[in-house]
């Protein structure tokens, strides 16, 4: 059994991006500017935030916090957006989930211009990866297919099972697997007798919010697991995959904190170099 290590992984994607940054901004003579928006205080949402912003220090991103109340009606916000999409100094948006009961998610993330919806998470770019095109892709789906290509893990050929049906990871994760010439299942809650898909996984990619729940006879020999899960349980973090009884049966895994939720980032920060290319580029 190997370990995938996403924080050394996410470190250097980081490293090269830092370097790619520096050139990129000597050439168009701009910086790379990236809005956050963070509406109310959930907990979760503010550690993410910080690591999001403290990534842009680390690379040479320009960022901008806007950190709004949770009473903020849902029209003011579309405001703020659609202020934040006419700067010419601002390339990416991207809106904290969750948000309060009176915003709804799907407008305000169809309010960020497509070229600066760095999550990935529009319809116009979702369209673009479900039909092969080039596009910004989801964030944590992108950053397990660049584990896979750093560990030289060939999904081709492969049979990948993808539990998890989202549109954050389930469903872009699916796509990019099948892009990569693997054979796609995806399985979900109201899948009959889950395991016998599990079993089949030369690739098993969860992402379903239950902490532990895959175990390991549920794994086949020499299987690789990524596990997308994060879940906060008797006072640790665990993912969806229980590591203890899993590991000793795959050829790959990853951990949960360390694996997938570093690289997360670090495709943010690749994405807003490309949303800013592009825009550059006209």
């Amino acid at each position: 059994m190997q370990l995938i290590d996403g924080k050394a992984t996410a470190t250097l994607i980081k490293q090269r991006l830092a370097d790619e940054i520096k050139q990129l901004t000597q050439k168009y003579e701009s910086e790379i500017g990236l809005a956050v928006i963070m509406v109310g205080d959930n907990p979760a949402s503010q550690i993410y935030v910080a690591n999001k912003i403290k990534s842009c220090e680390e690379v040479g991103i320009h960022s901008e916090l806007f950190h709004l109340s949770d009473s903020i009606a849902e029209e003011e916000l579309l405001d703020i957006i659609d202020g934040l999409n006419r700067r010419d100094d601002i390339h990416g948006i991207l809106v904290q989930l969750p948000l309060p009961r009176q915003c709804d998610p799907a407008r305000v993330i169809e309010a960020i211009a497509p070229e600066k919806d760095v999550d990935g998470f529009s319809y116009g770019q979702m369209g673009r990866l479900v039909a092969g095109k080039e596009s910004l892709v989801p964030c944590t789906p992108r950053g397990v297919m660049a584990l896979l290509e750093h560990y030289g893990i060939q999904p081709a050929g492969k049979h990948a099972v993808v539990i998890g049906r989202s549109n954050i990871v389930g469903k872009p994760m699916a796509h990019l697997l099948l892009q990569a010439n693997a054979t796609v299942t995806v399985c979900h809650s109201r899948t009959a007798d889950l395991a016998q898909f599990t079993r089949m996984a030369d690739i098993l990619v969860v992402a379903i919010g239950k902490a532990d729940f895959i175990t390991g006879d549920m794994v086949k020999e020499g299987a690789v697991v990524i596990d997308v899960g994060m879940n906060r349980l008797e006072g640790r973090l665990t993912g969806d995959v229980d590591f203890a009884s899993v590991s000793p049966k795959c050829s790959y895994i990853t951990p949960v904190p360390g694996g997938v939720g570093p690289m997360t980032i670090a495709m943010l920060m690749s994405n807003t170099v490309e949303a800013y290319l592009a825009q550059q580029r006209g």
